[in-house]
Parts: C-alpha cells; structure tokens; sequence
C-alpha cells in the first residue's frame, strides 16, 4: 500500500542535529580563543571558520530553515539602538577619536584578555554565523 506524501517528514541528517552542530561549535569556538587577540593565527583562523560558513551559506549542502515572514512592530525598535550604536562607533573609529571617545573594540579589549571569555564571544559569533547560514 502506498503512503500518502504529505504524511511523510524528512529526517534530518545526522551531523545537523544540535547534538552534533553544538559540540562542533564549541570546540571551533575554544580553539579560536586560545589565540592572542589580533594576532596572525587569530586572523587566519577567524578568516578560514568564516570562510567555510559563507561556503556552506552559499552551497546547497545544508538544509534551509524558512525565514520568517513578518517582525513584528517592536522589531523596529530594537533598530533604534543597533543603528545609533553603529553611528558612534563608525564615528569614533574614523576619526580615530583615541582615549577621548574610544570604540567598544577598545573598551572590550581588557575583557577579551581572558582565553575564557574570548572563547564564549567567539561561540556567540560562531552559533549567529550558523544561523545565518541555516536562512
């Protein structure tokens, strides 16, 4: 007896299951902050992890999530900030304002010290990669 189509689900494949995407990121993300701020083998690495995700984003070898269809009104809202914040920054940094009006890059620099944190931005960076990725 055949089975309807519509009653079929696809599964997903197995190393695109959080089970195995997380512990990847995890790992990637561990290794990108053992790496010295700014430092060649931090760029190549930041370059290649990117790389590779802007690949996956462009090929057709992960399975799409569908985007959604509206954001609602206070979506807008929450542009306000991100704008304003990227007007002071874009400003403070082409005008290389120095101790004055320093660049959050800056302010955050004596934070990113710490391999720890530095680990846990870069899983932060790592994981809204992959989300973009999945669109």
């Amino acid at each position: 007896m055949e089975q309807p189509h519509d009653l079929t689900v696809e599964a997903p494949r197995a190393w695109d299951r959080p089970a195995v995407t997380m512990p990847v990121l995890v790992c990637l993300s561990l290794v990108g902050g053992r790496f010295a701020s700014f430092s060649t083998e931090a760029n190549l690495w930041t370059l290649g992890t990117g790389g590779v995700l802007i690949w996956l984003g462009l090929s057709n070898r992960v399975p799409r999530r569908p985007a959604p269809r509206r954001l609602g009104a206070p979506a807008a809202w929450w542009a306000l900030p991100v704008v304003v914040f990227g007007v002071f920054e874009g400003t403070t940094f082409v005008l290389a304002a120095g101790d004055e009006f320093p660049t959050f890059s800056r302010l955050a620099d004596p934070l990113l010290e710490d391999h720890l944190v530095r680990s846990v931005v870069w899983l932060g960076w790592l994981s809204a990669f992959w989300g973009l990725v999945r669109r």
